[in-house]
């Protein structure tokens, strides 16, 4: 029996190495959309298909065919969608869970195998890589006790995928925003918060938030005319 990890970010390549060792059986690893196909996992025919942090939409006849699992950054129905721990800190929301529920349809609406709880303090990629092992063990817990998930309860709540151009930090009225708003996205991939002037572009990243005051580096660059 073998499992799938299908990931867009590098870091769940060593995800599948370590499950290898741990769980004692094969786990594939997948980064590219295209070779997510039901013609190449008919071939492999995974017991599970661990989908975290996948950005891309997964094909119908995929999750039709295969149990596919995602993992969400939000105590679903709360926070079903995009950008989900940008959107929860942005609201001033520091602790969440992860949900691993079964891919449908509808987006983050399936069912819910287990979830476990997730701080969000820290830089984006130490959010990450602090998922990364939640996420580990919940990949373990799940092939041991093989849960049947269970449908989701309460009001929904959705939230939209952030664009780069809400990064600006220009509009922000406290010290603390500014600082939330650098650390939640300084992560590999992520354009960073940034400020512009008639000449130039700030990014940051590496906040620090002490004694009344945000120090950060900053990369300055020319802006381009339009």
């Amino acid at each position: 029996m073998s499992y799938i990890i299908a990931s867009s970010r590098e870091w769940h390549e060593n995800l599948a190495t370590r499950l290898t060792e741990l769980v004692g059986r094969q786990f594939a690893y997948i980064n590219r959309r295209e070779d997510l196909t039901t013609e190449r996992l008919t071939k492999m025919r995974p017991r599970y298909v661990f989908l975290p942090h996948w950005s891309y939409i997964i094909p119908e006849e995929v999750y039709n065919n295969f149990e596919c699992i995602i993992f969400h950054m939000t105590d679903v129905p709360f926070g079903r969608g995009g950008s989900p721990l940008q959107n929860l800190i942005s609201r001033g929301i520091y602790e969440t869970k992860i949900s691993a529920l079964r891919c449908v349809k509808e987006l983050d609406a399936g069912p819910v195998y287990l979830k476990r709880p997730l701080s969000l303090y820290g830089s984006a990629e130490e959010i990450y890589l602090r998922a990364s092992e939640i996420i580990e063990d919940m990949i373990c817990q799940i092939i041991k006790e093989q849960p049947v998930p269970v449908e989701q309860t309460g009001e929904t709540t959705c939230f939209s995928r952030r664009k780069p151009e809400q990064g600006d930090i220009a509009e922000l009225t406290s010290l603390n925003q500014v600082f939330d708003h650098i650390r939640m996205l300084d992560a590999d991939g992520y354009p960073r918060a940034f400020l512009e002037t008639k000449h130039f572009r700030f990014d940051f990243e590496r906040a620090s938030f002490k004694k009344g005051q945000v120090t950060a580096d900053v990369k300055i660059t020319e802006r381009k005319n339009e």
